[in-house]
């Protein structure tokens, strides 16, 4: 196993119910999570991204006043700076950069939109948005593409993926045409990723359990769904898939309920964690179609909103909203395969998991 040439790896999380971001240093010599500290930060904080030059942390707070906090995180200690505040349309449930790291994208859930806010040259958020764009129903993460040059989110309301032109020199999202693509019918898509070699989006539902694998067109900026893989098994799990909060279930079987996805640093896996039985789902993806199929599950912290992997994909970073610790598992890259290896303290609601590696 070829050990990773960074020297220091530091974790954040977000802890929506204390108002918290906790700070840890990964020690990948001896497989540990050493608490540094936590910062205060609001309360319900919950999304977090990291500019591209890993110089900057950024925070939304999803109770009122809805806002950004522009952080400046310290390579040599990993301590957190509060550099800028600055006000959101409404209450987000996703924030990412574009690739140069001078815009922030936002996507509301309860308010049905997108925003662009700028990023001034020190790399903090000093104002508030200056486009917003209605999207279908509960918008729930939104991405630039690899290239820079369009912008997709997702609408878990409406089954459906936005498309979006995206002009990196003014911040400007535009419809493309057409504006969106459907996913299957109530997959409540919920956050997507890039394959390493930008050929396909996967696109993670929600309430099914699926994974939309989507042919991504690079020239035209478009979606073409190429098949849905079972990314939870329902029927092993007892539990039941494709069922929206406005429709009754069927059966007195729990929903399932995903909420993140991440692909493995090779793109051979994808991770994928389900807070009704608290587990985290491998699935391994064809090199040759890029179609994932459910490979196993693990067990992991209760309820887990969200977690992370190091960016030699040696190891994962799991938080659990109704735990109290968040684990540190060690990843076999051949197999996709992970264990438990450590756990650490953190806040009460831990949802958000970003690792920076200097």
């Amino acid at each position: 196993m070829t050990q990773n040439t960074y020297n220091n790896q530091y974790v954040y999380v977000s802890n929506a119910k204390s108002g918290t971001i906790t700070r840890y240093l990964l020690d990948d010599k001896q497989g540990k999570l050493l608490l540094l500290g936590s910062t205060k930060a609001g309360d319900n904080v919950m999304p977090l991204s990291v500019s591209p030059d890993k110089s900057h942390l950024y925070a939304s707070i999803r109770s009122e006043p809805f806002r950004v906090i522009s952080y400046r995180i310290d390579p040599i200690s990993g301590d957190l700076k509060q550099v800028g505040d600055a006000n959101l349309p409404t209450s987000m449930a996703n924030i990412s950069t574009d690739k140069t790291g001078r815009f922030l994208f936002a996507a509301s859930y309860g308010g049905h939109v997108v925003s662009v806010s700028p990023i001034d040259d020190s790399g903090v958020v000093v104002r508030e948005a200056q486009q917003v764009l209605d999207t279908g129903r509960n918008a729930h993460a939104i991405h630039a593409s690899p290239d820079n040059r369009f912008v997709f989110s997702s609408s878990l309301g409406d089954d459906e993926m936005m498309q979006y032109l995206f002009d990196e020199q003014s911040g400007q999202l535009t419809p493309n045409s057409p504006a969106s693509v459907k996913t299957e019918k109530y997959a409540g898509p919920r956050h997507f990723v890039f394959s390493n070699d930008g050929q396909y989006v996967y696109v993670l539902g929600e309430l099914s359990g699926t994974v939309m694998t989507y042919e991504y067109d690079s020239n035209s900026g478009l979606l073409a769904l190429k098949g849905v893989s079972e990314g939870v098994p329902a029927k092993e799990l007892a539990l039941e898939n494709g069922v929206p909060p406005s429709i009754k279930a069927s059966n007195d079987l729990p929903k399932i309920w995903t909420s993140d996805m991440h692909l493995s640093a090779d793109g051979r896996f994808l991770y994928v964690s389900e807070r009704t039985k608290s587990i985290i789902t491998t699935l391994s993806i064809d090199q040759n179609t890029g179609l994932p199929s459910y490979q196993n599950m693990t067990p992991v912290e209760q309820q887990p909103r969200g977690f992370a992997l190091s960016k030699d994909g040696h190891f994962m970073v799991v938080s659990g909203e109704n735990d109290a610790n968040v684990g540190l598992y060690r990843v076999d890259v051949e197999t996709g395969g992970f264990t438990k290896i450590d756990g650490a303290p953190t806040g009460d609601g831990a949802n958000w998991v970003e690792i920076v590696e200097f």
